[in-house]
């Protein structure tokens, strides 16, 4: 028995047209077959009696396919509307891609030889903003690490899942796991790698601090705490009854739990900032008025060494950086205290500040003699940036050349040299350059054995401020400053 195909489905789009044409067909079956009937009886080539009734049987069967046909093709739109409409009520997959956090790629390649041929046919937001990545731009102009690289090869070529570490580079390099995925191929012949970074600088940072916090507090606390168990024990043995020898070891006890107190503090604070530190700040301080809060307040410090205070700064408002005011005004205060620790009694501590200056204008040495050393540089994407820049110096004993380097890492303090009554952590100048780093600004230094040392820090200026306000030469003193002595 022959067997009869169903009706191939009827697109959507096409109802109309295939309604139209079911009509047509119908209507042709009915008036054609019947008039021809009737033409042949008029014309003696068939019967009256045979001919009339097939009339009336071919028009009824036309309009018994009509009625078919019809309920036909509303049936499919009725079984297609639904599926139609769970097509339009779809998720929306290209921008759920283009607005996920994480930076996302898709690369092609032809060659394997062809090291320059890794391209991107697809980049997301957040790898667009993250690597600057346009339109069929090349792999290797966004990411430069050679694990990152080879992995993706592996996927293009092997077939092969790949994850490795990458930390990136600048003065805020991040550490990221970056996960590739052969895709295939596409129409053009090419083969795609699915590309995927995601950010671990805060996960990796915790680590790092709570390793280094456990090495060197543990390093740090040992002495003091040894010195008080000593002396307790002192006290309560032979020292007992001794007055004079009771308050001189109270006293050295005091000193040292006043000691551990400020180390705790210190390492508190270094963990907060390490936190925070790839977090910009949203505010803005004028840098001329912190650093005039900060030398009101060590005032008496410097009172009590004989120190006097020679500052140049600039009109309110004119040095405006864009920061968080506690942080910047943290800063001033570590290298203020740092210059008063260091001068000789009657020495005098100088503090200026310059608004509108550039990244290098600001970073420029100013003694030819002195060593100098950069322990920190910004980014510098945008040329036109100004910086507003403080300077801090002393006139103490000044640091050797070869300790330069290591003068922000953790507790490093150079060996010979006394900051007088006031011992200090050996962790000022690491949060310095924390809080710097976070403000996206630099650090240098410049020192000469038996002069002093300067500590230089610039920050970048609000972006609001009219032009007006900046200085209008680099590198020369800022006219309208007021210096306060």
């Amino acid at each position: 028995m022959p067997t009869v195909s169903p009706p191939s489905p009827v697109a959507p789009e096409r109802w109309g047209d295939a309604l139209a044409g079911a009509w047509a067909g119908a209507w042709t079956a009915v008036a054609a077959g019947p008039a021809a009937l009737v033409a042949m009886a008029a014309l003696g080539a068939a019967k009256p009696g045979v001919a009339l009734p097939a009339a009336v049987l071919l028009g009824g069967g036309g309009i018994f396919l009509l009625r078919r046909l019809r309920r036909g093709i509303e049936g499919q739109a009725l079984a297609a509307a639904p599926a139609a409409a769970a097509t339009d009520r779809a998720p929306p997959f290209a921008t759920i891609l283009e607005n996920l956090p994480e930076p996302l790629m898709v690369i092609a390649a032809e060659e394997a030889d062809d090291l320059t041929g890794r391209r991107f046919v697809f980049a997301n937001g957040a790898a667009r903003e993250r690597f600057r990545i346009r339109e069929g731009a090349l792999l290797v102009t966004a990411v430069r690490s050679p694990q990152v690289l080879e992995a993706v090869d592996e996927s293009l070529f092997g077939g092969l899942e790949r994850t490795v570490e990458w930390t990136g580079v600048g003065s805020q390099g991040r550490d990221w796991t970056a996960h590739s995925r052969p895709l295939g191929r596409d129409d053009r012949g090419s083969q795609l790698a699915l590309l995927v970074l995601r950010d671990e600088t805060d996960v990796r940072r915790t680590e790092r601090t709570r390793a280094d916090f456990l090495a060197n507090a543990s390093h740090e606390l040992r002495t003091p705490l040894a010195s008080l168990s000593g002396f307790i024990e002192t006290l309560r043995g032979h020292a007992k009854e001794d007055p004079g020898a009771r308050d001189k070891f109270l006293g050295i006890m005091q000193a040292q739990a006043e000691r551990m107190s400020r180390l705790i503090d210190d390492l508190m604070s270094l963990s907060r900032i390490e936190l925070n530190e790839h977090i910009a700040p949203a505010g803005r301080v004028d840098l001329a008025m912190a650093a005039e809060d900060v030398i009101d307040a060590l005032a008496p410090q410097a009172r009590d060494k004989a120190v006097t205070f020679d500052s140049i700064l600039p009109p309110r408002g004119a040095a405006v950086v864009e920061g968080d005011r506690d942080q910047i005004v943290q800063v001033i205060q570590n290298l203020v205290d740092n210059a008063i620790k260091y001068t000789p009694k009657e020495g005098v501590v100088r503090v200026e500040i310059f608004p509108g200056l550039t990244a290098g204008t600001a970073s420029a040495a100013r003694d030819p003699a002195a060593a100098r050393l950069s322990l920190l540089t910004p980014d510098l994407s945008d040329r036109d940036e100004r910086y507003a820049g403080l300077r801090v110096s002393d006139k103490g004993p000044g640091i050797a050349r070869e300790h330069l380097p290591r003068l922000t890492e953790r507790f490093y303090r150079v060996e010979g040299q006394k900051s007088g009554e006031r011992q200090g952590t050996g962790l000022g100048l690491a949060i310095v350059k924390h809080i710097i780093n976070r403000h996206h600004g630099g650090l240098h230094v410049e020192s000469l054995q038996g002069e002093g040392t300067t500590f230089g820090v610039y920050l970048p200026m609000a972006k609001s401020l009219p032009q007006k306000d900046l200085a209008t030469a680099d590198g020369a003193t800022p006219g309208g400053v007021v210096k306060l002595s």
